[in-house]
């Protein structure tokens, strides 16, 4: 582990820790209890306590490439099947079986509404984004999960040219899309049709340290700060 981390360790434990304590022992005795889902790109640019001013137990984040948000799968019903044998010399896993399919935002999204009972989910975007940027380049054959991954943004693409506005806008439609696909949660709409939920989008310009909110019903995209 490089020493920078490390040191950036020890420091946590000895000065920040201390500091907050109390709040950590709170938050072991009574739980976690988030209002807000915070789906965000992977892209190291995007900071989500930073960029809210969130403390420790405040978000419940879900981070993948793009902010992508999977349609909900209502024939997932976790079927099996057995693991490809080990390579010669490898250990078995014994009974260990795999799901047919992984659905890691899926389930992160059901957890949040049905566990933590979140009031809001917001979906965070951001400019130069790697995974838009991806849509507009040939696919890697080498890369298969990313390539079929890139697909859930794909209906955002206006332009199959490469251009700053271009991107600028797939981006933003992107975080559009995937906050519709929330809907297609049936616990999600639900909740959003008795009022107990609220969706947002948020595009995050990362050179100007501003973010532009969704107005879903006119699908524009304005400053909040």
């Amino acid at each position: 582990m490089p020493d920078e981390l490390l040191e950036r360790l020890r420091r946590f434990q000895t000065d920040a820790f201390p500091q907050q304590r109390s709040l950590f022992r709170h938050l072991v005795d009574d739980g976690q209890h988030p209002l807000t889902l915070f789906i965000g790109c992977s892209d190291s640019r995007l900071v989500p306590y930073l960029l809210t001013g969130a403390g420790p137990g405040e978000l419940f984040l879900v981070r993948n490439v793009g902010a992508f948000v999977p349609p909900y799968d209502p024939e997932f019903d976790g079927p099996q099947a057995p693991m490809a044998p080990p390579p010669e010399g490898g250990a078995r896993l014994g009974t260990v079986r795999r799901l047919a399919g992984f659905h890691g935002t899926a389930a992160a999204i059901e957890y949040a509404v049905l566990n933590l009972q979140v009031r809001r989910i917001i979906v965070c975007g951001h400019s130069h984004c790697g995974a838009i940027r991806a849509l507009f380049k040939p696919q890697r054959e080498d890369a298969p999960h990313i390539s079929r991954w890139l697909e859930l943004a794909r209906p955002a693409m206006t332009s199959t040219e490469m251009t700053d506005e271009a991107l600028r806008q797939a981006e933003m439609r992107s975080i559009t899309l995937q906050v519709a696909r929330l809907l297609t949660f049936p616990m999600v709409r639900e909740r959003v049709e008795r009022g107990d939920l609220c969706l947002h989008g948020w595009y995050y310009v990362i050179e100007e340290g501003r973010v532009l909110g969704l107005d879903i019903a006119t699908g524009e995209f304005s400053p909040l700060s």
